[in-house]
């Protein structure tokens, strides 16, 4: 994220997925696909404790911790790091947990996400090292026993069972993976281990930062937010599995398989082990003599295993693409005396391309074909707590709304979030973030303090940490070794160096920034903006951000949520504030002083709109707003998309969702219900679409599936706001080629008699056999936004004149009916199936008409997933709408359907 000034459901299954990692800093991967519940439960202070599987190769995770401030803790850290240790007055944590989430869970704090609650909680409590504490039960000390972990923030002295086996020195970075033989100290019964995390600071330490996404937890996420894994395994160990594929291109007809792992024996004596493995049926293996203390590359290639030469292959596409096979590999280290280590790893078979353009932007293409990023950017928990379902439900939420890309500015999220994204067919673009310690060498003090000569280790080890986790997922298509900045040489080399021996498959991308680096060249992004305000024909302008080359984060910024989330949100008085003052400061937006009100946007909501009469009518207007410009954005990159001189590469949505309860930046909100923005996007990405233009009045439609479509109608009609028809006209015969091809169907006339000067566009599209594929209604005017290039800055571009859409406040009132059906099914899902009817008799629309889901108490149903929403219907006109959703989540009530709209009464009907 830009910034120049400081910061102030369906869940399906998955297998477990186990790996190691390489060597530096003595690195281990191991990936587990489960999250140990938290502790609620357990009594206070004491954490569960774990019991060991004994198998040569397990892994098990440590199932949470009793944690406490060092400021309250006298005893020694042997002391603290003994079995036995009395930790009454203790607080329990997850497994990943930081300092505060604990805290909260324990009921400490009032609820952060509700008004200024998060204020009140003292910053002085982190400023100080907390203990994690956490016991482990061995059956016995026949194998070899290590601690594997990263995801420490921001550092740790690390101690088991009264004695230091790390310190804050070495264990130092969020992403930096660390393994630890604690063999000499393990002992048969209950073990201990201890951390003692140092406070964070995101401007001195490699770790993760808030930006101005947010307003920042107190504790700066100190804590430990990734497993702490207990190791088992014979003397030879087996680490670093992975596999490199080749996949022939463009036919797909073959790929070969390179598989690698690091033998590693931790005896002292020399051993020959037979390493084997399988991928399938496909079984390979070798014999790996080790000296003492040796460790050694093991490598199956297709050149010496013929059998790793795959006849079509199942390759990995892009959801809408094709399918998301993976395969599954299998290795063994074994010994006389039977298993002494295993390692498991998931991977897919895909290859991915991204050339620079003749315009110098980034273009990939997956398997060959070339498509369009259009993407989201990720927010976790703003307390940085793993909740597989919710991450699940908001991943369906992006493929919903018809996104293929999910870029991760920092924050990389733990291992099953990779897996989510491989099965859902998600691409990824993860990389570091900007404005602290990651952009302190390239930005100055600006973004974080310079780096000192122990910054440039932990960096690597972050590199080759995260490059070896990541790199065998298919759906991570790139790394962004810089954000905002390219980094320098001297910081480029280090990283490259890293991604390099991890075998790191896909292209590196200098900064989300139109930057060069020294040795990857040029980004072939760009990252003008906006964050803020702009009007919807801004999208549609060849300059600045609009819809021309890879735009790496943009949006006109604020995303006010529904009513039903403001009032979960805001006090009564942050509420009459919101929609009152468009000049007061607001806690919920951002820390950053540029994006402190709303100022910009509510200026031109009533400008555009007319100003509010209250908080209802704020609301409306504002999701009425966030859908014509979130819906103009995605589509003037998708029709750009095939343009032959300044094609569209890329568009990533800042942001796809929120940490916490926000006003800007998220297309869903904290609690996942859906507004005017959603909806929006949604429209704007469906498969098969007819879209209206801005800046020439085409009607084009553009082809999302991967096959053509010929034989089609566009219909367009133009009317005032009464619903009196002034303008009609089709165009028959209509084809466009698949894999986001467009065309321009018709072009409106730059002036239509009788038009007045707010009016809607109604286009549809339909098939063949005259069945509706697509439906898109705008509001516009005949008097245009201007906006003043002149004058743009980094986070807009300012409108001197607005649109004048007043006119749809005396649109008269449509009746609607509304009735549905629910069907619960076996697996836990009900569908609702919603039937909406304009049922008026004389000319007027139904604007905008809105479905929400809700329980017996009048509360949103969410998450939920809708065919389609917020509808507009001319008089006789009626749609067939579905909602899915979990039964649980309708607490034992029957569902009930609210039905309102721009111009339509509110109302609730049986959903049954």
């Amino acid at each position: 994220m830009f910034h120049r000034e400081t910061p102030v459901f369906h869940r399906p299954a998955f297998p477990r997925r186990r790996t190691a990692a390489g060597a530096v800093l003595a690195l281990v991967l191991a990936l587990t696909a489960g999250t140990p519940p938290a502790t609620p439960n357990a009594a206070p202070g004491r954490a569960r404790v774990t019991s060991v599987d004994p198998a040569p190769g397990s892994t098990t995770a440590l199932a949470g911790f009793a944690i406490r401030s060092t400021a309250e803790v006298a005893d020694s850290p042997a002391a603290v790091s003994s079995p036995g240790y009395a930790t009454a007055g203790w607080y329990p944590a997850g497994a990943r947990s930081t300092v505060l989430a604990a805290l909260l869970a324990a009921g400490k704090y009032a609820d952060p996400f509700y008004s200024t609650n998060q204020k009140k909680i003292p910053a002085a409590d982190f400023a100080v090292p907390w203990w994690y504490r956490s016991d482990f039960t061995l059956a016995d000390t026949s194998s070899r026993t290590y601690l594997s972990f990263s995801g420490v923030i921001s550092a740790a002295d690390v101690y088991v069972n009264g004695h230091q086996v790390a310190d804050k020195g070495a264990v130092a970075g969020a992403y930096t993976q660390h393994e630890l033989d604690v063999t000499e100290l393990a002992k048969a019964g209950t073990n201990t281990v201890a951390f003692r995390i140092q406070p964070n600071d995101p401007r001195k330490n490699l770790t993760m930062g808030w930006i101005d996404w947010l307003q920042p937890p107190p504790d700066e996420n100190m804590g430990i937010v990734r497993d702490v894994l207990v190791r088992r395994g014979g003397p030879v160990a087996l680490r670093d599995a992975h596999v490199v594929t080749a996949l022939s291109v463009p036919s797909l007809s073959s790929a070969e398989l390179t598989v690698k792992a690091q033998a590693r024996n931790d005896s002292a004596s020399p051993v020959t082990a037979t390493v084997s493995g399988t991928i399938g049926p496909i079984a390979f293996s070798q014999n790996v003599t080790l000296a003492a203390h040796q460790t050694k590359p093991v490598v199956f290639a297709p050149a010496q295993y013929p059998q790793l030469r795959l006849a079509a292959p199942r390759v990995w596409w892009p959801a809408g693409m094709g399918g998301q096979p993976l395969y599954d590999l299998s290795l063994t280290a074994s010994l006389p005396s039977g298993v002494s280590d295993t390692a498991r790893e998931s991977f897919g078979i895909r290859d991915v391309k991204a050339p620079l353009n003749a315009d110098g932007a980034r273009q990939y293409s997956i398997n060959g074909r070339p498509l369009l990023i259009k993407g989201g950017g990720w927010s976790p928990d703003e307390f940085l707590r793993w909740d597989r379902t919710f991450v699940a439900d908001r991943l369906q939420y992006a493929l919903d709304l018809g996104l293929n890309t999910i870029r991760l500015e920092g924050h990389v999220e733990p291992d099953e979030f990779f897996d989510l994204a491989d099965r859902h067919g998600l691409l990824t673009l993860p990389g570091w973030e900007c404005c602290d310690k990651w952009e302190g060498q390239v930005n100055g003090d600006e973004a974080g303090e310079k780096w000192t000569a122990a910054d440039y280790p932990v960096a690597k080890a972050s590199m080759a940490a995260e490059a070896a986790r990541l790199r065998d997922h298919p759906s991570v298509i790139s790394f962004l070794i810089g954000s905002d900045f390219a980094p320098d040489r001297t910081i480029e080399k280090t990283y490259l160096d890293a991604l390099d021996a991890a075998d790191w498959p896909t292209p590196v991308v200098a900064a989300a920034s139109d930057n060069s680096a020294p040795i990857t060249g040029s980004s072939g992004m760009k990252m003008t903006g906006p964050y803020d305000w702009v009007p919807p024909n801004y999208w549609y302008n060849k300059q600045e951000g609009g819809a021309t080359g890879f735009n790496s984060e943009t949006s006109a910024g604020p995303d006010i949520p529904t009513l039903d989330t403001l009032r979960r949100m805001l006090s009564p008085a942050e509420l009459d504030t919101l929609w009152k003052s468009p000049s007061a400061k607001q806690y919920h937006r951002s820390p950053s002083t540029t994006f402190a009100t709303l100022k910009l946007y509510d200026d031109a909501l009533a400008g555009r709109y007319g100003a509010p009469t209250g908080l209802d009518d704020y609301v409306r207007k504002a999701q009425l707003a966030q859908y014509e410009n979130v819906r103009a954005q995605y589509e003037a990159y998708a029709r750009n998309a095939k343009d032959a001189t300044k094609p569209a590469t890329g568009v990533v949505y800042w942001m796809f969702a929120s940490g916490w309860t926000s006003l800007h930046w998220q297309l869903t909100d904290r609690y996942l219900d859906q507004g005017g923005a959603y909806f929006g996007a949604k429209k704007a990405n469906e498969p098969l679409h007819i879209q209206y233009s801005y800046d020439n009045q085409a009607v084009t439609v553009v082809n999302n599936r991967p096959t053509a479509a010929a034989g089609l109608t566009a219909h367009v009609s133009l009317f005032n706001p009464d619903g009196t028809r002034v303008y009609d006209r089709t165009a028959t015969g209509v084809g466009v080629g698949g894999g986001g091809a467009s065309t321009t169907a018709l072009t409106l006339p730059a002036a239509v008699s009788g038009l007045s000067t707010t009016y809607l566009a109604k286009l549809v599209l339909t098939d063949g056999a005259g069945t509706e594929v697509s439906r898109n209604v705008y509001w516009l005017s005949t008097k245009p936004d201007t906006l003043d290039y002149d004058h743009t800055d980094w986070f807009h571009t300012p409108t001197t004149s607005f649109a004048d859409l007043k006119g749809l406040s005396s649109m008269p009132r449509a009746t609607v009916s509304a009735s549905g059906t629910t069907r619960a099914d076996a697996d836990g899902m009900s569908t609702t199936t919603v039937t909406v009817k304009n049922t008026g008799s004389g000319t007027v629309p139904a604007l905008l008409t809105d479905v929400h889901l809700v329980d017996a108490q009048g509360a949103p149903v969410l998450p939920v997933r809708w065919s389609d929403n917020q509808v507009s219907l001319w008089p006789g006109e009626s749609t067939t709408l579905t909602a899915t959703f979990r039964t649980a989540d309708l607490h034992g009530s029957a569902p009930r359907l609210r039905v309102s709209g721009w111009n339509t009464a509110t109302s609730t009907v049986p959903g049954s």
